[in-house]
């Protein structure tokens, strides 16, 4: 068990690393000779207060009456050095950092999240904006459940201090000049460490904010349009392999692995996006743990303790980013029966994308697989496409 705890802390970590290094990647843009150095780099504050919400029925914990924070976000506009700038309308690219107090600090603790994110244009005037805002990293939570000292028997939703944290929202802007910006707008975050540590409810937290963003230099740099040649529309054949790790349901009992497989094929479109559509598999050995346990079907567990799905989504690409959002449905269930359908929300990062070639794309990919709004794992892996 200790060797797949240290396996788990390895993939999070990785995870970390990816995401930072695909935030910088995009951020090491060559400057334009139309562009002064800096040109688009701005710092997004936002002050927010939101309400801890009771997302299933295990949720018993008290609910504040308000949580507050504070959201700041370091970004650069995209201006079309690379092709997926102008396929994408020109985002911006940030790293966010949020402080969060739950409110009730004796059972919830406080969380800060460091996370990168992209800021995608709804609507774009000349003055007013409309963004969707979509980002995922690590956050640490100062209270976690735990027997020993100091004692919190009462927060079932944190099972460790590392988890995922998610960030969405969404912000209509107004421009007052090159240098500054105010926006007000609505967001949600979610914590969560994926089953790796029981118990793991998670916070669900949904608000409101408003504040200000200040570019140094500019808010809008010369965008470079240049003509592309559209991609063709090309059906893949591919796989995905990842491991999860899980806890078992009892507070500080052991971890077990979850082995994924999925075979899907996919179809690019308007050369930014790639629509999927598969099968999954999944072996539990949590499952299988806990029918030997009260031996209900001894020597066949591992038949009781694998499922299978039908899946379909579709993957928006982001230069060597892909944010993948799945949906699916369960053919078969393990012992221990969920939803009928599950979601899936992770990303990859190619490592190899070719045009040509028996092996067109390798990647490594990293996803949180929830039920609704409650989490079953978190897997991280490799795939490829031929």
């Amino acid at each position: 068990m200790l060797l797949v705890d240290m396996r788990f802390r390895y993939y999070k970590y990785s995870l970390m690393l990816l995401c930072f290094s695909v935030a910088l990647n995009t951020w090491a843009q060559e400057g334009a000779p139309a562009n002064e150095p800096w040109a688009g780099f701005g710092v997004i504050v936002n002050p927010f207060v939101g309400k801890v919400y009771k997302h299933e029925e295990k949720f018993h914990l008290p609910i504040p009456e308000l949580s507050y924070g504070t959201d700041v976000d370091f970004v650069i506009h995209t201006y079309g050095k690379k092709p997926w700038h102008q396929l994408r309308k020109f985002p911006t690219i940030g790293v966010g950092v949020t402080y969060t107090n739950y409110g009730i600090d004796s059972v919830y603790g406080q969380c800060i999240g460091l996370y990168p994110n992209i800021i995608l244009p709804l609507v774009r005037g000349e003055k007013l904006e409309w963004t969707l805002r979509l980002g995922d990293g690590v956050g640490y939570v100062t209270k976690h459940f735990r027997r020993s000292a100091p004692v919190d028997t009462i927060n079932a939703a944190i099972g460790s201090h590392i988890n995922d944290f998610a960030y969405f929202s969404t912000d209509l802007s107004y421009h007052i000049n090159q240098h500054w910006d105010v926006q007000l707008g609505a967001h949600f975050t979610h914590i969560s460490d994926a089953s790796h540590d029981k118990p793991n409810l998670g916070v669900n937290l949904y608000g409101g904010h408003v504040g200000l963003s200040y570019f140094p230099v500019t808010s809008k740099p010369k965008a470079i349009r240049q003509k592309l040649t559209p991609l063709r529309n090309r059906i893949l054949v591919q796989g995905r392999l990842s491991m999860a790790v899980v806890s078992a349901n009892s507070p500080g009992g052991p971890h077990y692995p979850v082995y994924l497989a999925s075979g899907y094929a996919s179809r690019r479109w308007k050369s930014k996006n790639k629509m999927f559509l598969g099968l999954d598999y999944s072996y539990h050995s949590d499952v299988s743990a806990f029918l030997k346990s009260i031996e209900v079907y001894p020597g066949k567990e591992a038949q009781h303790s694998w499922k299978s799905a039908v899946f379909f989504g579709n993957e928006f690409l982001f230069g060597r980013l892909g944010i993948v959002m799945q949906v699916g449905v369960y053919i078969k269930q393990a012992e221990l029966i969920q939803d009928p359908y599950y979601e899936k929300i992770g990303g990859h990062y190619y490592l190899l994308q070719k045009e040509h070639g028996p092996l067109k794309e390798f990647f490594i990919s990293a996803f949180l697989k929830t039920h609704k709004t409650v989490a079953e794992l978190g897997e991280f892996g490799f795939g490829f496409g031929f």
